[in-house]
């Protein structure tokens, strides 16, 4: 993962973006109408990957102890990653570029079949940083996809979309190969693509399960997949803008992927939920020398290779299914300065059966002189309070514009939610601008 972009977009930034995607996106990434809309997607050998990674390593060691751009070792793993796809059926394209004085290569593979009017693709960086052999950052994701379009040969599969795979070049310069894929297609191809699905660090040895909200379709495939294993996501913030996923979202291609966690510190709650270790990196080893095969966590790396795996099925063979429904509420709340009671905003919910899903969207949009002021919770029918967001002394900037990510699978799901807000410090003053929820 690249450390050249900004940790985290502006918010005029996002906002911009989010325009560009309303407008120039394609239509919605197909999803299953239901399970026997599509064939089961495959649990991917975790041994299998683990022995691309071995090949990565062994890789590096043979060269100078790193696979970097323009270094043999990089060449030497796009020649083993095609190697394998070129016996697996696949059509195979070595695309060259130059940065920093040295040739770059990134690999397509196309599987042959499916529509190639509706390209479902999905690619990792290959490339390390010369300090390293980079088995997690990104031999992890490179590996996975690799397994995962293996399996895509071995089942012979026939997805209604045409899937296409790529391997990146010179990612960690600043996302190089992947810009000029994006930049070098005609603007008809690009607007084939429905989407792109990267994966960048997905065997973290601190793992956290992170999923990208880019894109509300290929969000919710991820999430719904998690939720069958129980397994709790957060949104990704840390690589947000920091990987290969950039070029294609600012093309106006739908993006999605996975992501455990790299330099960040996981939190208490994150260990509660996740296990490993409060206090401490996701991946100390990052971008460091000691990055090798001894700095993965296996089951971390087998969950996101099926998960993987589940989208490549689900969103390739599926037909099109309209987001889930969503209420909203846009009457201004006034929130009284502190000291002042908690104010809320109603939404009825109706026609939804059963209970909320473990991943109800909250989308939040307050507007405010000091947001750390503010303490926001959702509150189910039933009373029950969720916290968003706390106060913090140290949060000075304006308004609350987020998205939350609530498990609510124990509510029912119809009936009066109230956004709750209170401000616990004194001299700052907003309103609730409007929220909204997604089922």
């Amino acid at each position: 993962m690249s450390l050249s972009a900004s940790r985290r977009l502006a918010a005029t930034t996002a906002l911009a973006v989010a325009g560009l995607l309303a407008a120039t996106a394609p239509a919605a990434l197909a999803v299953p109408a239901s399970a026997a809309a599509a064939p089961t997607p495959p649990d991917i050998p975790v041994a299998n990957v683990k022995a691309h990674l071995s090949q990565l390593q062994s890789i590096a060691t043979a060269n100078g102890g790193n696979r970097a751009h323009g270094r043999t070792g990089y060449k030497a793993s796009i020649d083993y990653v095609k190697g394998k796809l070129d016996a697996a059926g696949f059509t195979t394209t070595l695309q060259t570029f130059t940065s920093s004085g040295a040739t770059g290569y990134n690999l397509i593979a196309d599987w042959p079949g499916g529509d190639p009017n509706s390209v479902l693709m999905a690619g990792s960086h290959l490339d390390s940083v010369t300090s390293g052999p980079g088995i997690n950052d990104n031999g992890s994701g490179s590996a996975a996809v690799l397994e995962t379009a293996l399996a895509v040969s071995r089942a012979g599969l026939q997805p209604t979309k045409h899937l296409r795979f790529g391997w990146w070049g010179a990612e960690e310069l600043g996302l190089i190969g992947s810009k000029y894929y994006v930049n070098n297609l005609p603007s008809a191809e690009r607007a084939k693509i429905s989407g792109y699905l990267n994966f960048d660090m997905i065997g973290s040895p601190n793992p956290g399960y992170f999923v990208y909200d880019d894109d509300p379709a290929l969000e919710k495939v991820f999430k719904d997949y998690f939720a069958t294993l129980s397994i709790p996501t957060e949104i990704e913030t840390e690589g947000d803008g920091r990987s290969d996923h950039a070029p294609f979202k600012n093309a106006g291609i739908p993006v999605g992927g996975l992501f455990s966690g790299a330099d960040y510190t996981k939190t208490s709650a994150q260990a509660q939920k996740w296990g490993g270790t409060a206090g401490q990196a996701f991946d100390r080893c990052y971008h460091s020398s000691c990055d090798t095969t001894a700095n993965i966590n296996d089951t971390a790396l087998d969950r996101n290779s099926d998960a993987i795996a589940y989208a490549i099925w689900t969103l390739g063979a599926g037909t099109t299914v309209p987001p889930g429904p969503s209420f909203e509420n846009t009457a201004d709340v006034a929130v009284p300065d502190s000291p002042g009671a908690a104010v809320t905003s109603p939404i009825t919910v109706s026609g939804v059966a059963g209970n909320a899903p473990s991943t109800l969207k909250v989308d939040v949009n307050i507007v405010h002189t000091w947001r750390g002021d503010l303490v926001v919770d959702l509150v189910a029918p039933d009373g029950t309070a969720y916290r968003l967001k706390n106060s913090s002394s140290n949060d000075s900037a304006d308004n609350v514009v987020a998205t939350y990510t609530v498990n609510a699978s124990s509510e029912v799901a119809n009936g009066v939610w109230k956004l709750k807000v209170q401000d616990v410090a004194a001299q700052d003053t907003g309103y609730i601008n409007s929220w909204k929820l997604t089922f």
